[in-house]
């Protein structure tokens, strides 16, 4: 569901093995393939997020003193 200046919000259900689908729309917004590799951040006060892909990369960099 298309919120106000990009924003979206979806629904996911968790199965027994802990698993979630990410929406079909959600995929196709941002661009997630299958084998991609996400990161997912988690704030016992704020929740969970998954940043953009770039992000795990520009961590990495971070982690290994790569140059972007």
């Amino acid at each position: 569901m298309k919120g106000p200046n990009g924003t979206y919000a979806w629904t996911v259900t968790v199965g027994e093995k802990g698993q979630i689908v990410i929406p079909k729309q959600a995929r196709e917004v941002f661009g997630i393939a299958p084998g991609d590799t996400l990161m997912l951040l988690g704030d016992e006060e704020r929740g969970l997020a998954i940043p953009p892909k770039a992000a795990f990369d520009q961590l990495r960099g971070m982690i290994f003193g790569e140059e972007e």
